[in-house]
């Protein structure tokens, strides 16, 4: 039984109302379903949910699950539901996954930092902002225990073999749009993504019964 969605900016409210017409595919909902049963669990225990999502340099892939998950949480009013990102290595925010968040609807501001800015992106008119930069998946930042590690790239879940205090390793993993930088595709196919992993994590979500 899903409550009535909450409220989010009205381009993002559009944009999930789209997603609905997304087809998943069989073999990406058995990949999503380990998360599925994580968060499932946490519910039925009343025990925070905390995701940590992961990938080799924390710039693209890592942020978009991190920042659609919990998105996706608050839309289906599931409540204690806390998302991470982190990489196997710092380095920063790609502009473009901000310019595409601003183009579905967040509002994004930059607030600290210059070679790794810090960025408040706030997707609801009186909703607290996720805090994004990039930072290993260990950083003081995210959880030390009790969390799901979510691993969004092969290379970070090959070779990052270990991650001290997860819970649970899920690997979901997606093709990174970097492949097209500095190329005409190169907007659409960040929008591309970004649509791929908001519609998957509005499918896990949507799962969850409470």
């Amino acid at each position: 039984m899903i409550k009535h969605q909450a409220t989010v900016f009205a381009g993002i409210q559009t944009f999930i109302e789209s997603l609905a017409k997304d087809d998943i595919s069989d073999e990406r909902k058995d990949i999503l379903a380990p998360l599925i049963e994580y968060i499932q669990a946490k519910v039925d225990a009343r025990a925070p949910i905390n995701l940590n999502f992961i990938c080799t340099h924390n710039s693209r892939r890592s942020h978009l699950s991190q920042i659609w998950a919990q998105v996706m949480a608050f839309y289906f009013q599931l409540e204690k539901v806390y998302c991470y990102s982190g990489g196997t290595e710092e380095t920063a925010l790609f502009p473009m996954v901000a310019k595409t968040l601003e183009a579905t609807g967040f509002s994004v501001q930059k607030i600290g930092g210059e070679n790794n800015p810090v960025y408040a992106i706030k997707f609801g008119e009186n909703e607290a902002p996720i805090i994004a930069f990039s930072k290993t998946f260990d950083d003081n930042f995210n959880p030390t225990s009790n969390f799901a590690a979510i691993m969004t790239c092969t290379q970070a879940d090959q070779g990052c073999p270990y991650i001290g205090g997860a819970e649970k390793r899920i690997p979901i993993t997606y093709e990174d749009p970097k492949a097209f930088d500095n190329s005409p595709e190169q907007s659409a196919k960040y929008a591309e993504r970004s649509r791929q992993i908001a519609a998957e994590m509005r499918y896990v979500f949507s799962q969850i019964k409470y």
